[in-house]
């Protein structure tokens, strides 16, 4: 199982990032996935989750209304549309299957800065 993260970087407050997840070693089409982030000091946090065919989301609260997570199961992918960054968006952002609990990617560093 392998789950490589891109998309980050540098942004101001209000700017947008779209952060990818290419997976490999699994079925991909068969699971949910989704996205953590980790602040420095602080725990992992789950932000997002999708269901396999992507026909349910969560959200927690703290980004609800601003980030989107989306898959492509043709390209065994996952994604987060993330919309009116804040300075506390800034972490680490990872992917995750939950079917697949001891795998993690290396993450993407995502810092909100003006």
């Amino acid at each position: 199982v392998q789950l490589v993260e891109s998309g980050g970087g540098l942004v101001q407050p209000g700017g947008s990032l779209r952060l990818s997840c290419a997976t490999s070693g699994f079925t991909f089409s068969r699971y949910a996935m989704n996205w953590y982030r980790q602040a420095p000091g602080k725990e992992r946090e789950k932000v997002a989750g999708i269901t396999s065919v992507g026909g349910s989301t969560f959200y927690d609260d703290s980004v609800k209304g601003r980030f989107t997570i989306s898959r492509d199961n043709a390209k065994n992918t996952v994604y987060l549309q993330m919309n009116s960054l804040k300075l506390e968006d800034t972490a680490v952002y990872y992917c995750y299957a939950p079917n697949y609990p001891n795998y993690w990617g290396q993450g993407t560093q995502v810092t909100v800065s003006s």
